[in-house]
């Protein structure tokens, strides 16, 4: 089913969808190649010129149910909180609430390895200083040196891997961390201000890095690489590195804000996209490679703020996964044209299909494909 959406003002919440209308020319190609990997649930969203075009839902919000995937499917937006975690942060730096290149001791009131509480001890650090060049900007480009999470570690504690700053490797324990200093810091929390400073200006109303009650009937049931099924992760805690529960609906009204700019200053909109953080290694997991032959430069792979941005055959383009168990995301913009492709699924066999998606949506963009799914073919 496919529903026409014009995109919303950020001051005012969007007009309610459409019941129905004429089916969409990429129906035929999306069901079969669902159907060829198998993929349970597929919503995606069309930007055209900064405004959302076309959504459509595909598939099941929950197969053993029957349960058809829907507009209002509430499903897991994993590492897309990310980027708009990076959205909030650059709001705060438009107010002048927060520096991007401050560190730690600029922010918090201790120095961070005094701080061990159960849900955030930073005690291990105490031998190692170099946590002082964790700025906001080093760890929303994933130059923290961490591993992903410190659980990956095999003593589970926090380890600085290379001198922060000096390369690329994603962390979402770095994200923690930054929420962390936002928390203590500023005195956010950061579930509230994301709900009143992002979700609800840009018309999100069905969007929360914590599980509302109001999902119960809605929540999609995730599906693993052999189809399992998995429940949805109601996280009763904010989690800057991948919490956001959110619709295709609200998720299209995200993504063409930050084609459009909305809600940030020229600047700020700016430093979103520009290429801030080189990136050498052939893949992103895993994340601590030591291989730094950098076989994406001609195309100048780089981190932007919560963003990942190449150079390619229509110029600059942006995008932003999200991963996990049952859940695989991914949203794709062209700057210059303001084009996007918005694909949301609960079925992590969608990642094998968002290649041919992305390349009916938006054509030959050069997409790093083997970089962000190192487990694909290399790029045709």
């Amino acid at each position: 089913m496919v529903v026409m959406l014009l995109g919303a003002c950020a001051s005012t919440p969007p007009p309610p969808l459409p019941q129905s209308s004429p089916q969409s020319a990429l129906d035929g190609p999306v069901r079969a190649l669902m159907d060829r990997e198998q993929v349970q649930g597929l919503a995606m969203a069309v930007i055209r010129n900064g405004q959302v075009r076309q959504l459509a839902v595909y598939g099941y919000q929950d197969v053993a149910s029957g349960i058809p995937l829907r507009e209002s499917s509430v499903l897991a937006a994993a590492s897309w909180t990310k980027t708009a975690v990076a959205y909030r942060v650059l709001q705060l730096a438009d107010q002048r609430r927060l520096d991007l290149d401050a560190g730690p001791t600029s922010i918090l009131r201790n120095p961070l390895p005094q701080y061990q509480r159960a849900d955030a001890d930073y005690s291990d650090l105490k031998a190692d200083a170099r946590w002082r060049a964790w700025s906001p900007r080093i760890l929303l480009t994933h130059g923290s040196g961490l591993a992903n999470f410190r659980h990956f570690e095999p003593d589970g504690r926090l380890r600085i891997h290379f001198d922060p700053g000096t390369r690329y490797a994603y962390s979402g324990e770095g994200y923690q961390i930054l929420q962390f200093m936002l928390e203590q810091g500023l005195g956010l929390r950061l579930a509230r201000t994301m709900e009143r400073e992002v979700f609800t200006p840009l018309g999100m109303l069905d969007t929360s890095l914590v599980w509302q009650p109001r999902y119960a009937l809605r929540a999609a049931t995730g599906y693993d690489a052999q189809g399992q099924a998995q429940p949805f992760d109601q996280r009763p805690r904010a989690d800057a590195a991948g919490s956001m529960a959110s619709t295709i609906a609200d998720q299209a009204r995200f993504w063409a804000a930050l084609v459009r700019g909305d809600g940030l200053s020229q600047w700020a909109r700016s430093e979103l996209v520009r290429p801030q953080r080189v990136i050498a290694t052939p893949h992103q997991f895993p994340t601590l490679t030591e291989d730094l032959s950098a076989p994406y430069a001609a195309i100048g792979l780089a981190a932007g703020l919560g963003v990942i941005t190449y150079q390619g055959p229509a110029g600059q383009v942006w995008f932003k996964g999200g991963h996990d168990v049952g859940t695989g995301n991914l949203a794709v913009c062209v700057e210059a044209t303001g084009d996007c492709v918005v694909m949301m699924s609960n079925d992590v066999r969608a990642e094998r299909i968002y290649r041919d998606i992305t390349r009916q949506v938006l054509g030959d963009i050069g997409f790093p494909w083997r970089w962000e799914y190192g487990w694909l073919s290399p790029d045709p």
